[in-house]
C-alpha cells in the first residue's frame, strides 16, 4: 500500500508543535511506568504475602485474581510504551523534516527570494545577456519530479538566481512529501492501538498485541532500532544501556523487548522484564496456528509462562528469563537465582533432542532449578542457568541429516555459548564470580568446541562434562580451566558415554562385512587398543583425558524386564532423595566453589 500524496502545506510543516507530541508521549510513557509498577508490586508483594500466609479455595481465588489483574496491567504497560514510542518517533522524523524546511526557507530569505504558500519561489532579475549585457528578468521556480531540473534558455545566459530556486523550491517539496508519508505512516499505527473494551484481556488480544509491536517497529524504524549495538562486546553494551535515559529505555522495553531481552550484557533484571513481555507476544503470535511446531512451542511457553506466574515454592530462588524466542528450534534461557549478583553462576548447556517444547520447560527447567537448590544449601549467593541459546541436534535429523553426528551445531552453539558467557561476566556485581559451565550429552561437545575460541569461555572457572560423547579435545588441559578444574560424570550404563569413535565404527563395519561379528569387534578392537576413544574424540571418562571423574548412579541397563530404557543418560541431576542423588550432589558441590569435597570415580 503506497502513501497518499502530499496533504501538508509547508506552513503548516512548519508551524507543527513536536514538544505537544513529545508532552503527550510522556504521558503515556507515565501510565505505562504506573502498570509495570502496579503489575511489579502483585507479583513481588502481594502474591508472595499470599502463597506464604494464606492457603485454601479462597486464598486460590485471590492469587488467580491476582494473577489476571497482573497479566491486565502488563498488557496496559506494553500498549501505553508502544503509543509512547509511536508519538516520540513520530516527533522525531517530523523535526528533521522541519530542519529541512527550515533551512530551505531561510536560504530563501537571504537571497531575498519568495516562497509562495503552494511551494514556488520567485526570484528576481539577476546576470546578464549574452547580446545587450542587460540584467535577466526574474521569475518564478515550482516544483518539478527531477529536483534540480529547470528549463533550459537557449542562447541566452540563465538567470543564475534560477537554479538557486528551484533548487529551495525542490527542498521545500521533498520535505512536505516526507513529512506527509511519516504523518500517514503513524496515523495507520495510532489507529490501530485500541484495546476491547472490558476489564479482561484475552488471549486475541496478546495476539494484536504482537501485530502492534511490529507495527510500531515498522514505523519507529529509523527512531531505535538502528543504535541497538548489535555487534559490539557485552561489556560494550552494558555501557551503552547504562548511559540510556530512563525514558530512553523504556521506550526500548515497550517496542523492542525482543531485541534488549537477548542481548548478552544487558543486566539480568532488565532482560527478564523484557523477557517476560516478549513472552507474551510470542503466546500470541502463536495462538490460533495450527501447524505442529506451533502447537509444540506454544505448549513450552505456555509452561514456562506457568512457572514464571507461579513464582515457586516458598524459599525456591526467583526466576529470570534472560532469552526467549521462536527462531530454529526455538530459544529459551532460564535463570534460578539472579546470576548479577550471585557469587556463584553455573550454566546449563542440554544436548540432543533438547527444543523449546514441554520437556525442555518441565525437565531442563527442573534440572537447572534442583542444581540451584542443591548448590545454595553449600553457599546461598548460587545462581544455575538453563541455557537453550543454540540448536542441538533433533533424533528426526539422523534420517535427513547428519547434524547430531557432526561438530557444526556445536560450532556455532559454542560460539553463541561465549557471548553469553560474556554477558554473565560483563553484569556480575562481583569482582571475581565463580562460573561453571555444565554440558549434558551433545551439550558437552558444544561446551568443548566453546572453548577452542580465542579466550575460551569467559569468565569460566569450572567445567562440568555428563552423558558425554566426546568433546572434540583430546586432553582436560585443552579446555583452557587447567585440568583440575574439568570434572566429569559418565553412569556405568549410559550407553551415550561408550558410542565408538568414528575410525573404530568405519574399521569395524568393514570388518563386519568382510569376516562377520567376530571380525568386526577385532578390527575395532585394534583400531582403538586403549578403548579411550569417543564418537567425538577422547572418552572424558579416561584416564587418557585427565580430567576429574566424579561418582554418579550407574543408571538402568539398556535393556531390562521392563524393556529398553535410555534413563541412564539423563540422570545426573536427579534430586529426588528416594533415588542415588549422589551425581546431583556432586555437581552441586563443584558449582559452590567446594570440588574439594566431590566423591570420586575410577577412570575407565
Amino acid at each position: 500500500m503506497t502513501a497518499p500524496a502530499a496533504t501538508l502545506t509547508w506552513a503548516q510543516l512548519r508551524d507543527i508543535k513536536c514538544a505537544e507530541l513529545e508532552g503527550a508521549a510522556d504521558g503515556w510513557g507515565r501510565a505505562s511506568n504506573r502498570a509495570d509498577a502496579g503489575r511489579d508490586r502483585i507479583e513481588k508483594q502481594l502474591l508472595a504475602g499470599l502463597r506464604e500466609s494464606q492457603h485454601g479455595a479462597a486464598a486460590d481465588a485471590a492469587v488467580g485474581r491476582l494473577r489476571r489483574m497482573g497479566r491486565n496491567l502488563q498488557y496496559v504497560y506494553t500498549e501505553c510504551g508502544l503509543i509512547r514510542t509511536a508519538l516520540n518517533s513520530l516527533a522525531h522524523e517530523m523535526r528533521v523534516q522541519q530542519t529541512v524546511l527550515r533551512r530551505a526557507l531561510e536560504d530563501a530569505e537571504a537571497l531575498k527570494f519568495t516562497v509562495h504558500a503552494d511551494g514556488s519561489v520567485t526570484y528576481p532579475a539577476g546576470g546578464a545577456g549574452l547580446v545587450d549585457g542587460a540584467p535577466l528578468p526574474g521569475g518564478t521556480a515550482r516544483v518539478t519530479t527531477a529536483p534540480g531540473v529547470f528549463p533550459a534558455s537557449g542562447l541566452v545566459a540563465p538567470n543564475p538566481n534560477a537554479a538557486k530556486a528551484q533548487d529551495i523550491a525542490d527542498r521545500v517539496a521533498k520535505a512536505v512529501r516526507t513529512a506527509s508519508e511519516i504523518d500517514w505512516r503513524f496515523t495507520r499505527v495510532l489507529r490501530r492501538l485500541k484495546a476491547e473494551e472490558g476489564l479482561t484481556v484475552p488471549d486475541r488480544t496478546w495476539t494484536d498485541a504482537a501485530g502492534d509491536a511490529a507495527a510500531v517497529r515498522v514505523a519507529a524504524r529509523g527512531y531505535l532500532k538502528s543504535r541497538i549495538p548489535r555487534d559490539a562486546t557485552p561489556a560494550a553494551r552494558r555501557e551503552w544501556w547504562e548511559h540510556l535515559t530512563d525514558e530512553q529505555r523504556e521506550e526500548y522495553l515497550a517496542v523492542y523487548p525482543d531485541q534488549i531481552g537477548n542481548l548478552d550484557g544487558i543486566p539480568s533484571l532488565v532482560r527478564d522484564t523484557a523477557n517476560r513481555d516478549n513472552l507474551q507476544l510470542l503466546i500470541g503470535k502463536l495462538e490460533g496456528r495450527d501447524d505442529e511446531t506451533s502447537q509444540v512451542r506454544l505448549a513450552g511457553l505456555r509452561e514456562i509462562d506457568r512457572q514464571l506466574a507461579a513464582g515457586g515454592q516458598a524459599g525456591d530462588p526467583r526466576m529470570y528469563l534472560l532469552g526467549v524466542g521462536d527462531e530454529g528450534n526455538g530459544r529459551a534461557i532460564v535463570a534460578f537465582g539472579n546470576p548479577d549478583t550471585a557469587k556463584n553462576v553455573a550454566t546449563y548447556v542440554p544436548g540432543l533432542n533438547t527444543s523449546l517444547d514441554l520437556e525442555f520447560a518441565k525437565g531442563d527447567l527442573k534440572r537447572a532449578r534442583d542444581t540451584a537448590i542443591g548448590a545454595r544449601y553449600l553457599d546461598s549467593s548460587t545462581s544455575t542457568v538453563a541455557w537453550l541459546g543454540y540448536d542441538a541436534p533433533q533424533t528426526p535429523d539422523w534420517l535427513n541429516s547428519l547434524d547430531v553426528a557432526g561438530d557444526a551445531r556445536a560450532e556455532k552453539g559454542g560460539e553463541l555459548l561465549n557471548g553469553f558467557m560474556g554477558g554473565i561476566s560483563a553484569t556480575n556485581d562481583n569482582r571475581d564470580p565463580h562460573l561453571t559451565v555444565i554440558g549434558h550429552s551433545y551439550g558437552s561437545r558444544t561446551v568443548g568446541a566453546a572453548t577452542q575460541f580465542e579466550g575460551g569461555i569467559p569468565g569460566a572457572d569450572e567445567i562440568v562434562l555428563v552423558g558425554s560423547p566426546g568433546v572434540g579435545v583430546d586432553h582436560a588441559k585443552d579446555l583452557g580451566v587447567g585440568a583440575d578444574h574439568v570434572f566429569v560424570g559418565a553412569a556405568e550404563n549410559d550407553v551415550v558415554t561408550k558410542i565408538p569413535s568414528k575410525q573404530q565404527t568405519v574399521i569395524g563395519a568393514i570388518g563386519l562385512a568382510v569376516g562377520g561379528p567376530v571380525a568386526g569387534g577385532a578390527l575395532g578392537e585394534i583400531s582403538d587398543q586403549g578403548d579411550d576413544d569417543l564418537w567425538f574424540g577422547r572418552d572424558p571418562a579416561s584416564r587418557a583425558f585427565g580430567a576429574q571423574r566424579f561418582q554418579v548412579n550407574e543408571g538402568p541397563r539398556l535393556v531390562s524386564g521392563g524393556g529398553l530404557s535410555l534413563d541412564a543418560h539423563s540422570d545426573y541431576f536427579v534430586s529426588d532423595p528416594k533415588r542415588d542423588t549422589v551425581s546431583a550432589h556432586n555437581i552441586a558441590l563443584v558449582v559452590a566453589g567446594r570440588a574439594d569435597k566431590l566423591k570420586t570415580e575410577e577412570y575407565r
